[in-house]
């Protein structure tokens, strides 16, 4: 029998004297969570793996809520790894959030990376009362183009879904199994892309946001609103460096120049 992984962490924000505060937290096992000094009214929480990565077999649970008149921004401290697996297991990882009315959450962890036999499924379920607002952001990485890594045999079923009042307002899923790097080399796949991102940002002002990030996207990318409040933007890159320098001008233009200091390093 392998070693395995096992981590929680949960977490709830409340409005403090001066800002978001946290309310309660319970973490275990290989999962942390570190809270930076504030740069503004919202709380940093910066997730940390300290198993390393994800391979077959590890069970992480992650889940916060996010009270009225709060703003919670949860990223990671560093790329998340998906490693090589048995072929009879799998990674997981599920990430439940809950924001309520008058609130903001954003989610904005760093790219996952995908390695050669791994097996990752993950889902992310977000539960938004009828005034919330959220910026979700999942990047992914096959491989890492520098070391000429090519992605031969995974697995990968990946979800998301958000729901606003209970209702669906937005569900996304990717299921995979095989020959990664063939399937992306197709030019009406992915033209030999090695990184991709979603981006769904629910905000009144989400239509106003449509024409200026239009103009900061690279060629291999769109963005759209559906819906009166929800935009939702996809980029595709040659790696996932050149992912970020798309992403960050995006992001620290969503978030009022916010961005959490571990993206920058």
């Amino acid at each position: 029998m392998q070693p395995r992984a096992v981590g929680q962490v949960s977490l709830s924000v409340k409005p403090g004297v001066r800002g978001t505060v946290l309310d309660g937290l319970r973490q275990s096992g290989s999962l942390r969570c570190l809270f930076p000094r504030p740069k503004s009214q919202a709380l940093e929480a910066v997730l940390v793996n300290t198993a390393g990565g994800i391979t077959g077999g590890d069970t992480f649970n992650i889940s916060a809520s996010v009270a009225s008149g709060c703003e919670l921004v949860m990223t990671t401290q560093a790329s998340e790894r998906a490693y090589r697996a048995q072929p009879t297991e799998s990674g997981r990882m599920q990430t439940d959030l809950q924001v309520s009315d008058d609130a903001q959450l954003n989610w904005m962890p760093q790219e996952t990376i995908l390695f050669n036999g791994s097996s990752l499924d993950r889902s992310l379920n977000v539960d938004l009362a009828p005034d919330a607002k959220a910026l979700i952001l999942e990047p992914l990485a096959f491989g890492r183009l520098a070391m000429k890594e090519q992605l031969t045999d995974i697995r990968l079923h990946d979800r998301i879904t958000i729901r606003r009042d209970g209702q669906p307002l937005f569900m996304d899923a990717t299921r995979f199994a095989g020959d990664m790097a063939a399937h992306l080399d197709r030019p009406h796949i992915a033209g030999g892309a090695r990184a991709m991102a979603i981006m769904i940002y629910t905000a009144p002002d989400a239509e106003g946001q449509l024409p200026q990030l239009r103009a900061m996207l690279p060629p291999q990318a769109g963005a759209s609103v559906i819906g009166d409040d929800l935009l939702v933007l996809r980029i595709l890159a040659q790696d996932s460096h050149e992912l970020r320098l798309s992403l960050i001008p995006i992001l620290n233009h969503l978030t009022h120049n916010q961005l959490p200091r571990c993206w920058m390093i």
